[in-house]
């Protein structure tokens, strides 16, 4: 079983008997798009760690938003779920199914006086919320009687508003420093036909609180999500604890995957299948499932793949090389091999008797264990690829040239005698002879033949469209310098015909070949009877190889054997990472970043360098501080490395907590000064004086007796509304753990 800190949380949990020792995950996608690469890791990580852990794993459609949903994202989900390798049984749900009780649960925190109906619209919403330095301001409409909000929120259902008039808020609090928790938007009028309810809601819940619901109803134990809703877990145990949910669910954030030449939003990818950039979802260049499998890929590669990036919570950003060397690894393994010209030029062996001969010749090395034949035809015109001659050729060219011997693949030996050019100069033909005694390629005289070459026979080929795919975008992190669009590859596909063997003939759509010292190829959906168009999945190119250290050589004909995660992880690594890695202690993909990421490395080596906590400030500089520079598009941070020592320091003697840390960070950015300097003048220091907070966690449990009748009785999830107001009676300053066992150890 790999290993991570999602695992190991979760054993520690079955260990425990936390849940009874069980384990529930789920997938919970909105079918407003096709999934992509980034999804795979998730349903890796989620049906991976049910399936280790002898639990299972739910397969979710968060259908909460009508006017962007459809019946064939659904189904495309569940398809492509299924391709790779996972499978829900009988644990299919939709947050649709759920609207009733959604329903009955909004309608019980109006009567407890945890939400309101909020006439204000968007543009005076965002006003009155405040910013990170400054409190919100409550809505004029917050303190409206119970009697109201429900008679309120009952005609938003029954559809007497417009839409945008009005929508059901939360009542939490609107100086929290969590902006998440200034009494969001729970539900809003939507006149929009739902693919499932039909016309039945003309009101529908926001993903913040239907999300955090569907998973104590369906008993979920853990909720794995991406680190962007690492703000958002404060707001998912609020909603689960003002619901008394009888079942608690555990949210824990992993780092989201990121890959260069690549976009990752469906929203962008939207706008490509809709602007007709490509020729749909399932377009080979695209980097969702749908587009990775017609291309070529196989779920066993995109499972292994996910498998080697791991599972962290440091923000990093992983090569494309990669996936393609994994994808590369995977099918060396299942692709026949077999012959293919790509530029044509003839080849006449005059010496060779007029007759047409078979060479028997196997599909595959004798270094991948499996087997398989086919008969080649033979006779005195053949095709070779052009660039395989040259007429002056340098030293170190090993084909064919004036005089030169070249071997043919799984045939004879033949030499160039003299080169036919038509009028305008331009090579037409290769006049060659051939040695008769060189039959399968051997040379019986002991004589080196430095050169290899495909052919095909003139007579047979096959003349055939093949699709040569490429990166969809020519810089690293597409959209950060300008619009994506602008940056796309104009030769991410390129149509040619080839000429290839005549087994092709008969090949099948799936069908995977080698075109050797072309790349992996894929029979594609087009392909009609006897006229096969083949897709390149991948290059045989090693891109990857270059970067991993001298001591690891990759053959792109060896099947190389399976080995551990961890260890495959560590050899994959750049040079320069595995050294930052032996001389700061810092995790692999800190490492990676680092290494990719120079100002990052600078920053980080002085923070050090000023006393900085290690690991915090490893953790701030690739994750907070890279997604700074690149969310405002500067080169580097506007700080030292002294600061971010200083403010490394602040978090890990509790001063500040991580949250607090991050905004400190941004004012740091805004040019606001150094750490100290901020957390004085916002008054951010953390509470940690436990007498301090033990006179606020009594005065709470004096204002609320029937809460702490309620938990002492059993209700336990009473015990997040009541550290909530703990919290707010501080302010937000005060520790949260200590807050939270203090309150455990006075309700005991």
């Amino acid at each position: 079983m790999a290993s991570d800190f999602i695992r190991d949380m979760i054993a520690t949990d079955v260990e425990t008997r936390k849940h009874d020792g069980k384990v529930c995950t789920r997938f919970p996608p909105e079918p407003n798009g096709y999934l992509h690469i980034g999804h795979a890791k998730s349903i890796c990580l989620n049906f991976g760690v049910a399936k280790e852990f002898g639990g299972k794993c739910h397969l979710r459609m968060d259908d909460t938003n009508p006017a962007t949903e459809d019946p064939e994202y659904v189904a495309a989900i569940q398809r492509d779920v299924k391709w790779l390798g996972f499978d829900w049984g009988e644990n299919l749900f939709y947050a649709s199914g759920y609207y009733d009780q959604l329903y009955a649960i909004a309608e019980r925190l109006i009567r407890s006086e945890r939400a309101y109906v909020c006439d204000l619209n968007e543009e005076q919403m965002s006003e009155y919320r405040g910013t990170l330095s400054e409190p919100g301001k409550n809505s004029p409409f917050r303190e409206r009687s119970v009697e109201q909000n429900l008679d309120l929120f009952r005609r938003m259902r029954a559809g007497e508003f417009k839409e945008g008039s009005c929508v059901l808020r939360a009542k939490i609090d609107m100086a929290s420093p969590n902006m998440k928790l200034r009494d969001p938007a729970i539900y809003r009028i939507k006149y929009a036909h739902h693919y499932r309810t039909g016309d039945a809601w003309c009101i529908y819940p926001l993903y913040d609180f239907a999300h955090c619901l569907s998973d104590p109803m369906e008993g979920i134990t853990h909720s794995l999500c991406t680190m962007e809703f690492e703000s958002a877990r404060e707001l998912y145990d609020w909603v689960i604890a003002a619901a008394e949910m009888p079942w608690v669910s555990r949210q824990t954030e992993f780092a989201r995957l990121n890959l260069t030449y690549t976009v990752m939003s469906k929203r962008k990818l939207l706008e490509l299948v809709e602007g007709k950039f490509v020729k749909g979802w399932d377009d080979p260049r695209m980097p969702t499932i749908a587009g990775l499998r017609r291309r070529g890929y196989t779920a066993e590669a995109i499972r292994a793949f996910c498998g080697r990036i791991g599972v962290a919570k440091n923000l990093s950003t992983v090569d494309l090389a990669l996936l393609e060397f994994v994808v590369r690894e995977d099918l060396n393994a299942r692709s026949r091999r077999v012959l293919a010209v790509h530029k044509p030029l003839k080849v006449i062996v005059d010496n060779y008797p007029n007759q047409t001969e078979e060479f028997h010749a196997p599909y595959w090395p004798e270094d991948v264990p499996n087997e398989g034949s086919r008969s080649l035809p033979f006779s005195r015109e053949l095709y070779i690829d052009a660039d395989d001659f040259m007429e002056t050729p340098p030293n170190d060219f090993y084909r064919l040239g004036p005089g030169r011997e070249v071997r043919l693949r799984h045939a004879y030996v033949i030499k160039c005698e003299r080169v036919a050019k038509n009028a305008q100069g331009e090579i037409v033909a290769i006049h060659c002879s051939y040695d008769p005694q060189t039959r399968g390629g051997v040379t019986p005289d002991g004589r080196k033949v430095p050169g290899t070459i495909q052919w095909v026979n003139v007579a047979d080929a096959l003349d055939v469209e093949v699709r040569l795919y490429d990166r969809l975008f020519v810089t690293e992190r597409p959209g950060e310098a300008r619009d994506f669009k602008e940056e796309m590859n104009p030769k991410s596909l390129m149509t040619v015909r080839m000429k290839v063997e005549p087994s092709l003939k008969n090949a099948t759509i799936g069908d995977r070949f080698q075109f050797e010292r072309l790349g992996f190829f894929i029979v594609d959906a087009d392909s009609q009877p006897g006229s096969p168009v083949f897709n390149r999945t991948v290059s045989l190119k090693d891109s990857w190889a270059k970067q991993t250290s001298k001591s690891v050589q990759v053959s792109p004909r060896a099947s190389k054997p399976k080995t551990e995660v961890k260890a495959t992880v560590a050899v994959e690594l750049p040079v320069e990472a595995q050294e930052l890695m032996a001389r700061h202690g810092i995790s692999s993909e800190e490492a990676r970043t680092m290494a990719a990421e120079t100002h990052i490395l600078v920053l980080f080596e002085g923070a050090l360098a000023s006393g900085g906590a290690s690991k915090i400030a490893a953790a701030l500089a690739c994750n907070d501080v890279l997604g700074e520079v690149r969310a405002r598009k500067l080169e580097g941070a506007p700080f030292s490395g002294k600061a971010l020592a200083e403010l490394s320091q602040l978090i890990g003697d509790g001063t500040l907590s991580s949250k607090q840390g991050k905004d400190v960070l941004g004012k740091m950015f805004d040019g606001e000064g150094g750490p100290k300097e901020i957390v004085k003048k916002l008054g951010l220091q953390q509470i940690t004086d436990a007498s301090t907070i033990e006179a606020m966690v009594d005065r709470v449990l004096a204002a609320n007796a029937d809460a702490a009748a309620r938990f002492r009785a059993g209700n336990a999830n009473v015990l997040g509304a009541l550290v909530g107001l703990a919290m707010k009676e501080s302010g937000g300053k005060a520790n949260p753990k200590l807050v939270s066992d203090l309150l455990k150890k006075k309700l005991a």
